[in-house]
Parts: structure tokens; sequence; C-alpha cells
């Protein structure tokens, strides 16, 4: 109720702003997303993320309201949506999370049931019929595996940008989600978001893993490297913290090598600064 009427305050400061000077496209969509991110379930499931998202957009509307044309505004804008849908994509990761425990709890009580029959008829079941119960049981569990596994997939989507290339499978965070500007110590709410991937990853222990930083072409070449070094590091040494293993964990800095976006606009050098959590695929000479 109290992140409802913060939107309803931020949203008739804006109708006064928008009487003055047209609405950038980039708060449009901010108050879009935090009014969607409001309504629905991340207000129960996610109200940390929802108030950060609605401060967010309370700095973008004073920024507009100073300075309606400046790429300030913009920037604070682009952040206050990705907060809006970060905190979107938060309750959708704790929903699926709920729905990954029903199962395990389901294919728990499943197996429990399959060898209760097992033992009371192995003394009549031929070996083969036996085999056949177990067969069965490896299968609705690999079943249940993968459903969980979908799940987690399509919640960890929402919370970042997930691609595939030949490298395999790539989760790219914004820089500014994760870093204050120019710095490489991670934001508390990166830390978070970062434990919610890692606990993601460690579905599948195995993988190698890269971590990729990346710079926009603010500063120098050798300055950009650095930072992005030390960001990749950082994010190495969080998913190390978590459980992950060290000898499966890649980090790099790429600096602004590997531009994504225009880096003449602001939205284009924000989506520049990122992080790249690649999931190796195996290599195919190894099966």
């Amino acid at each position: 109720m109290h992140i409802s009427k913060t939107l309803l305050m931020v949203a008739c400061a804006a109708l006064l702003c928008g009487c003055a000077a047209t609405v950038p496209q980039e708060l449009s969509d901010a108050r879009s997303a935090n009014l969607r991110a409001s309504n629905g379930q991340a207000a129960d499931v996610a109200p940390v993320e929802l108030h950060q998202a609605a401060e967010a957009l309370q700095k973008a509307e004073a920024e507009f309201k100073d300075h309606p044309k400046s790429a300030e505004t913009r920037d604070l804008s682009y952040i206050a949506q990705r907060r809006a849908e970060i905190a979107e994509a938060t309750a959708s990761l704790e929903v699926a999370k709920k729905h990954q425990a029903d199962a395990q709890a389901d294919l728990l009580a499943s197996q429990s049931e399959i060898a209760r029959t097992a033992q009371q008829d192995l003394a009549q079941v031929k070996s083969e019929q036996a085999a056949t119960k177990h067969s069965d049981a490896l299968a609705a569990e690999r079943r249940a595996r993968t459903e969980a596994e979908q799940n987690a997939a399509d919640a960890l989507a929402k919370l970042a940008a997930v691609n595939e290339d030949a490298r395999g499978m790539v989760i790219s965070l914004t820089g500014s989600v994760l870093f204050t500007t120019n710095q490489s110590t991670l934001l508390p709410s990166a830390t978070a978001r970062l434990q919610q991937v890692a606990a993601v990853l460690l579905e599948s222990p195995e993988r190698n893993l890269l971590i990729e930083g990346h710079t926009d072409s603010q500063g120098s070449d050798s300055y950009n490297q650095t930072l992005s070094q030390a960001r990749a590091d950082r994010v190495r040494d969080l998913l190390v913290q978590s459980g992950y293993r060290s000898a499966l964990i890649k980090s790099s800095g790429m600096g602004e090598a590997r531009p994504v976006g225009d880096n003449a606009t602001a939205e284009g050098r924000a989506n520049n600064r990122r992080v790249e959590i690649v999931i190796v695929r195996p290599d195919t000479s190894q099966r």
C-alpha cells in the first residue's frame, strides 16, 4: 500500500512535469514498468526490490523536473525501469523456487511410495519386474529434475538477459545494477541477486563458467580493462563463496572491446557496462 501511494505521488508529479516538457521515452517506460510491478506479485513477494524501484523512479522524476532534457534524466529512468523489472523477476524466481520445492516434495513422496511397494512385493515379484519399477522411478526423477531446471531457467531469463552463442548460454547483468559507477565493489542488492543466480547455476555444478567484465568507451583502454577485470573477479569470488567450485570458473576483463550497444548514446553505454556469466558448452570432442 505504501509503495502504491508512492507511485501515485510520482505519477501526479509526472503529470505536472508533463505540462512543461515532453516526457522522454525512457521515463515513460520506467513509469509503466513500476506501475506493472506494483500491481503484480512483486508487491507481496519482492517488497524490498519494489521499494528500490519506486525510489529509483522518484530520482528520475526529480531529475526530469529540474532538467527535463538531460542525459541524467534518461540514465536514471533506465535504472528505474531495470529495478522495476528486477522486482518482477525476483518475484517470479521466488514463485518458481516454491514450485520447485513442491515438485521435489512430490518426487520424494512418490519415491517413498515406490520403495514401500517394492518391499511388500519383493518376495513375490520377479527381478525383471523390480528392475522395471526402478527404471520408472528413475524416469520420474529425471522428469521432475527437467521440470525444475526449466522453471529455474525461465525465472533466470526474467532476472537477467539470457542468450546463446558459440560459447554456450550467456547471462548478462547490467553494470549499474551490480556496481557503483567506476567501482568494483558489489552493491548489497547485487550480492543478493548474484546469490540467486548462483543457486540456479548450482543445479548443474559440474559446468565450466567464464565470467567476463565489459565497460563502455568512457576512459582509457587500460583503465577500462583494469576495471572490467576487477568486476569480473568480484562476481567470480561471490559464485565461489556461494558454493561453486573455483577450479571451474575463469574470469576475464574485456574492457570496451566487445560493445553490444552504441557508445554514442546513454542507453548504448549502459548496455555495454555489463558482466557476462557464460555457461560454457561442453566440448563435443570430449563426449
